[in-house]
C-alpha cells in the first residue's frame, strides 16, 4: 500500500496502522494488561473460598497460605503494571513520534501555496500540540477497551455461578451506563476539537508577535498586541470551559450512575439474605465483583475522555496529511543531468489559487549560458516567472523546458539541484555560519565553504568574529548584518555551483562599496551559466546579456542596455527615473 493510499482509508484504520510497528511491545502491553484483569478477577473468588471453605472449619494453616498467595498474586500485579505504565506509554511516545515524522516529511512536499494559506503557527501546533494527547490514547485506549471488555464479561460469568439475580441487576444496569458514555462523547469530541483549534490560534497569533517584536516595538503597539493576544486567550478560556463543563456533566453523571449500582446491588443483596437465598459471603463477594465491575466502568468513562482529545487532534493530523502535494513528481519522470541551460518559456498562462491572473502568454527564450535581466515595475511578475522555473508554483497554461526537455517530466530533486537560487529575502537558519554556507551542500568540507566565502567576500567577516565559522548567527541572522547576511546566501550558490542561477534582488541589501566587492565575483560566477537577474536597481544589470522588460500586461522590450535607452519605452522611463536624463 503506497503512502497516498495509507491516508485515504478510514480514520481508525489509519490510526491503527501506526501499531504495526511496534506490533511485539504492543502484544505484550496486552497480555500484561489481560493478567491485570485476571488477577482482579481471582480476588473475589479467592476471597469468597475463605470466608466460606476455610474459616468456619477453622483451618487457619491454609487460610494464611491463601493471604500468602493474595500476596503474591498482588506482587505479580505490581510487576505487571509497571509494565504496562513504563511500555505502554513508551508505545505510545513511539506512534506519536512516528507520526509527527510522518507529518513533517509530508510538510516537506507541500509546495509553496500551501504555505501561502497557511500561518505557520497553525501548522506548528498541527505537529506539536496536536499529537500530545495521541500518546496516551495510543497507549490507554486499547488497553482500557482490552481491560473493560475482559473485566466486565469474565466478572459477570463468575457472578452468574454465585447468583443470577445480581447477575441480572448488572445486565440492566450496565448498558445504561454505556449508553450515557456514548452518548456524552459527541460533546466532548466537539468541545475538544474547539480547544484544538483555539490553540493553534494562540499558537499562530504568539508566533507572529514573537517574529514582529521588533516592529511592535519600534511602533510603541506593545499594548496593541497584549490586547490582540488577550482577546486569544479568552477565546481559549471559554473554550476551554465549555470542554470542561461538558467532562463535568459526562463524569458526575457517571459517578451517580455507579453509585446507584452500588446501592441497588446491596439492596437486591439484603433482600435474598432476607428470603434464605443467599449468603452473607455470597453478599461479600458480589460486593467485590461490583468493585471489578466499576473499575472497567472508571477505566471507559477515561478512555472517553482520552479519545475525545486524542481523536480531536489526530483527526487533525490527518486532515493535514490528507492534502495532495500540488506538485509531484510525473510517472517516469526522469533525472535531469548535466543541464546546459537553454530554457524555453511557451505561451505560460499562471494565476494564483485561479484568481487574478500575473502571467499571460509569456513567452521568452534565454540561451545557455547567458545573463537576462528582469526589470519593470512592482507586481508585474518577475518574481513569478523565476519561481516557475524551478517548480515552486505550477503553471496554469504553456511549457517550461531547460535544453529542450519539459521540466514537469523530470524530477523535482534534480531539477531543484540544477538551479541556484539567491533571494531578496534572506533566510538564515539558527545555527552557526558554517552550517548556513553548508547548507548549498550539506557533504562540503570546511576547506571548500571557506573557499565559497572567500568567493562572496564574506571571509574576512568572518574571521573577525570571536569564533569564525562556529558563530552563532541567532534567529534569522539577527546577529549580522543585512549585507552579512546577503553575502553568506551568495556564499551557498557558490558552494551549491549550479549550471542555472536566480539572483532575486540578489545585491539589494549591499551599500555600493560591498556590492562592487562581489560584482567581479558574482560575474565570474555567472560566467558560463544561465543566469536570471530581477533588479530594480538599474546599474547593476547594464551588462547583461539581455535586458527584459516586464509589466502587468507582459513583456513589453528586448534588448541590451544601450539597445533599450535609445528608443522610446518603459525601460527609458524606468532608467530616467533612477539616473535623470
Amino acid at each position: 500500500m503506497n503512502y497516498r493510499q495509507n491516508f485515504n482509508r478510514p480514520i481508525f484504520a489509519i490510526f491503527a496502522s501506526y501499531y504495526r510497528p511496534h506490533w511485539m511491545l504492543f502484544a505484550a502491553d496486552m497480555f500484561c494488561a489481560s493478567l491485570i484483569a485476571v488477577t482482579d478477577m481471582l480476588f473475589p473468588m479467592m476471597t469468597k473460598y475463605t470466608i466460606e471453605k476455610l474459616l468456619p472449619v477453622n483451618l487457619y494453616r491454609f487460610f494464611f497460605i491463601m493471604v500468602g498467595l493474595m500476596v503474591s498474586l498482588y506482587i505479580f500485579r505490581t510487576a505487571f503494571s509497571y509494565f504496562v505504565t513504563y511500555w505502554g506509554h513508551t508505545v505510545g511516545a513511539y506512534i506519536e513520534a512516528d507520526m509527527r515524522r510522518d507529518l513533517f516529511a509530508h510538510l516537506q512536499k507541500l509546495s509553496f501555496s500551501f504555505y501561502d494559506n497557511h500561518r505557520t503557527g497553525h501548522i506548528m501546533s498541527r505537529v506539536t500540540n496536536d499529537l500530545f494527547d495521541v500518546t496516551e490514547l495510543a497507549h490507554h485506549g486499547p488497553e482500557d477497551l482490552f481491560i473493560s471488555l475482559l473485566t466486565l464479561l469474565g466478572s459477570f460469568i463468575l457472578l452468574l455461578t454465585i447468583r443470577w439475580e445480581m447477575a441480572l441487576v448488572l445486565v440492566i444496569l450496565v448498558p445504561l451506563l454505556v449508553i450515557h458514555t456514548v452518548a456524552s462523547r459527541k460533546n466532548m469530541v466537539r468541545a475538544s476539537k474547539k480547544v484544538k483549534e483555539r490553540t493553534a490560534e494562540i499558537n499562530a497569533s504568539l508566533e507572529s508577535s514573537i517574529s514582529g517584536a521588533r516592529v511592535a516595538k519600534a511602533f510603541t503597539n506593545e499594548t496593541y498586541e497584549t490586547d490582540k493576544f488577550a482577546g486569544g486567550n479568552e477565546y481559549f478560556k471559554t473554550a476551554k470551559r465549555n470542554y470542561y463543563r461538558a467532562m463535568a456533566r459526562f463524569n458526575s453523571k457517571l459517578e451517580f450512575m455507579l453509585n446507584v449500582l452500588n446501592v441497588v446491588v446491596i439492596a437486591m443483596g439484603g433482600f435474598l439474605i432476607m428470603r434464605s437465598r443467599m449468603t452473607l459471603a455470597e453478599l461479600i463477594t458480589c460486593n467485590l465483583f461490583v468493585a471489578a465491575f466499576l473499575q472497567p466502568i472508571r477505566r471507559l468513562a477515561n478512555f472517553v475522555e482520552q479519545y475525545t482529545t486524542g481523536m480531536a487532534g489526530f483527526g487533525r493530523f490527518v486532515e493535514i496529511m490528507r492534502i495532495d502535494p500540488d506538485i509531484t513528481n510525473k510517472p517516469g519522470a526522469r533525472t535531469l543531468k548535466n543541464a546546459k541551460g537553454d530554457i524555453r518559456y511557451n505561451d505560460v498562462t499562471f494565476s494564483y489559487n485561479h484568481d487574478i491572473t500575473v502571467l499571460r502568454h509569456i513567452n521568452l527564450f534565454i540561451p545557455a549560458g547567458t545573463t537576462v535581466a528582469l526589470v519593470g515595475p512592482s507586481g508585474g511578475g518577475k518574481t513569478t516567472i523565476c519561481h516557475l522555473l524551478p517548480r515552486f508554483y505550477e503553471t496554469r497554461a504553456g511549457s517550461i523546458t531547460i535544453d529542450g526537455t519539459d521540466i514537469r517530466d523530470v524530477t523535482l530533486e534534480s531539477l531543484r539541484k540544477n538551479i541556484g537560487i539567491v533571494q531578496q529575502d534572506v533566510f538564515l537558519f539558527a545555527g552557526t555560519i558554517r552550517d548556513n554556507i553548508g547548507y548549498g551542500r550539506v557533504d562540503a568540507a570546511i576547506g571548500e565553504i571557506m573557499e565559497a566565502a572567500k568567493a562572496a567576500e564574506i571571509h574576512q567577516d568572518i574571521m573577525r568574529m570571536p569564533d569564525g565559522y562556529n558563530s552563532v548567527v541567532g534567529e534569522r541572522g539577527i546577529k549580522l548584518s543585512g549585507g552579512q547576511k546577503q553575502r553568506i546566501s551568495i556564499a551557498r550558490i557558490f558552494l551549491k555551483d549550479p549550471p542555472i542561477l536566480i539572483l532575486d534582488e540578489a545585491t539589494s541589501a549591499l551599500d555600493s562599496a560591498t556590492e562592487m566587492k562581489i560584482r567581479h565575483a558574482l560575474e565570474e560566477l555567472s560566467r558560463g551559466r544561465t543566469t536570471l537577474i530581477i533588479a530594480h536597481r538599474l546599474s547593476t544589470i547594464r551588462n547583461a546579456d539581455r535586458i527584459v522588460v516586464i509589466d502587468d500586461e507582459g513583456i513589453r522590450q528586448q534588448g541590451t542596455h544601450e539597445e533599450l535607452i535609445a528608443e522610446e519605452g518603459l525601460y527609458r522611463e524606468l532608467y530616467t527615473s533612477q539616473f535623470g536624463d
